[in-house]
């Protein structure tokens, strides 16, 4: 199994990359990498170049640049040359913590869309609020502004096979998030995505979620359009880092009844912050395109940047791109048998 990384992309890159990449290549023999980027900067953090290849490359695409502009213009770019990597078959999947719009771009111009899948999304894993360990998944988050109700359909079904394959939840329930749990709410987009679903006897539907409730272990797949979908996604994790900061300021500003407080409830809210913490369930997948193409935020450490190397390369052991492949190319020939 090979990944082609864009060791540029991310605020601390390439120091937090190599150092991530380090760590999965240490743990998971099987893994290969492929670094693009900078070859003097990354080998100032690289201590082993056991099955880790650098490809140099003089440019990357930063934070500020247009994402479709960017990846036209900077064929030369880390970024680029590492997502043509998988295109070529020379890397199985392709990883980047940088330009979240030339990510996306990347694995649709480049990598390419499966067939039958009209319109990929961005797909995020999310912490559950409840006594047990637990997490859902939220798609799309974010790389639509517009869908049409079978978009939201697909998405159902890349959402219930990541579950499946890389979660290892059996029949994942499938929830449509909407602004109230009745089947006749919504807009009219998620009104007849609610029927796609229905009639879907291969989902596992529990009908309308609304937000208040995601984080409560309603769903184990919430299906959103992008819009609405990186909305949601960001007041979640506004409201976790606010409500982290409110505490330590409250516990700051209370005098000593307050820290001495805060000292026996120390292992409460250690417990509590890694709950809260979204990267130890890996990046944001690309899901529709015919490889593996996951995104990391931009201010990932070392931690983050392996727990989504880890997260990739359980979807390569799992074959789950391969199988989705299968699954839409058979819906598209019985689509054809209909039609002729």
């Amino acid at each position: 199994m090979r990944i082609a990384v864009d060791a540029m992309g991310g605020d601390n890159a390439p120091q937090t990359v190599v150092e991530g990449v380090e760590r999965a290549r240490d743990e998971y023999r099987e893994l290969e990498f492929n670094l693009y980027g900078r070859e003097n900067e990354i080998k100032k953090y690289l201590k082993d170049t056991s099955r880790i290849k650098i490809i140099h490359t003089d440019s990357e695409i930063d934070m500020n640049d247009e994402p479709v502009h960017a990846v036209r213009r900077k064929k030369d770019s880390s970024m680029v040359l590492a997502a043509k990597s998988v295109k070529d078959g020379e890397a199985d999947a392709f990883f980047s913590c940088g330009n979240t719009g030339a990510i996306l771009t990347a694995g649709l111009l480049i990598v390419g869309r499966i067939k039958g899948i009209s319109r990929p999304g961005l797909l995020s894993t999310l912490p559950i609020i409840s006594k047990t360990e637990g997490a859902f998944n939220l798609l799309d988050s974010g790389a639509n502004a517009d869908n049409k109700p079978e978009h939201l359909h697909e998405y159902a079904i890349l959402g219930k096979y990541y579950a499946q394959k890389v979660r290892g939840i059996t029949n994942p329930r499938i929830g449509l998030l909407n602004n109230g749990t009745e089947e006749h709410k919504g807009n009219k987009t998620t009104q007849e995505a609610y029927q796609l679903l229905k009639a879907d006897s291969h989902l596992n539907f529990v009908g309308n979620v609304e937000a208040n409730a995601i984080l409560k272990n309603v769903a184990d797949v919430v299906v959103a359009d992008g819009f609405t979908g990186n909305a949601v996604l960001k007041a979640i994790e506004g409201t976790a880092s606010a409500t982290m900061h409110l505490l330590k300021d409250s516990i700051v500003s209370s005098g000593l009844s307050g820290k001495l407080g805060a000292l026996l409830l120390k292992s409460t809210f250690s417990e509590l912050k890694n709950k809260m913490n979204q990267s130890q369930y890996g990046g944001a997948v690309l899901l529709g395109v015919k490889a593996p193409v996951v995104k990391a935020h931009g201010s990932s450490d070392s931690a983050a940047v392996y727990y989504t190397l880890k997260q990739i390369h359980k979807m390569l052991e799992e074959k789950m791109i391969p199988d989705l492949v299968a699954y839409f190319e058979e819906a598209a020939k019985k689509t054809d048998d209909v039609g002729e």
